[in-house]
């Protein structure tokens, strides 16, 4: 599948792009879990591809708050075991069963992208906005690597939010974990789940 390249800045741009096609891909999303992912992931150009669509999103002032830890091939069992040591000086109590699904847990997806936001606590714009935009990351790349035909889905865990992970993953101390994403090939389809009843989510301001 052919990705266009970004044009020059201030080129005019289509402000939309119907398709009923995307309209029943976000329609019926649905995230499916790493257990069901198998070979092959998304790598190479395609992988770089999905991770340039992630980053079309909405950013005030242009402040790109967000980065990207991939993991792939045997860089996942070797940071399982690093997940197992931070576990063990977290939680000295951990099971071996406990560690052993440390030691598997990024084995379980061909890829997995760790999503850090960045944000820059000096800008003018609000850090909360910043994460909001690491948010939107995340979830267009889920959306990117579904239009691609992989499946995926956005976990975080402990290990999201672990000083020790957090410092295996050499992030500064004003970044955070937003998540893992776990992507490759379904083995199976995921049952539909329950969404939430609109009727008691949405209202319409009027005045007076």
């Amino acid at each position: 599948m052919r990705v266009p390249e970004a044009p020059p800045v201030g080129t005019p741009m289509l402000a939309t792009r119907p398709s009923a096609q995307a309209v029943q891909m976000l329609a019926l999303r649905r995230s499916i879990s790493p257990a069901a992912l198998s070979e092959p992931g998304p790598r190479g150009q395609v992988l770089a591809d999905l991770l340039r669509i992630a980053t079309r999103v909405p950013d005030h002032r242009r402040v790109f708050p967000w980065r990207f830890v991939v993991f792939e091939g045997d860089a996942r069992a070797a940071f399982g075991e690093v997940l197992e040591r931070v576990l063990i000086a977290e939680r000295p109590t951990a099971t071996e069963e406990e560690r052993a699904a440390e030691r598997r847990r990024f084995v379980r997806a061909p890829t997995v992208v760790a999503v850090i936001s960045s944000p820059d606590p000096a800008h003018k714009t609000p850090v909360w906005e910043q994460e909001l935009s690491c948010g939107a990351v995340c979830m267009q790349l889920l959306n990117g690597a579904n239009a691609f035909g992989f499946g995926g889905v956005w976990l975080t865990d402990w290990c999201a939010y672990s000083p020790g992970v957090s410092a295996a993953l050499g992030l500064s101390g004003t970044e955070r974990v937003a998540g893992f994403v776990y992507l490759g090939t379904p083995t199976a389809e995921p049952q539909e789940r329950s969404r939430a009843d609109l009727s008691a989510k949405v209202t319409h301001w009027k005045p007076g």
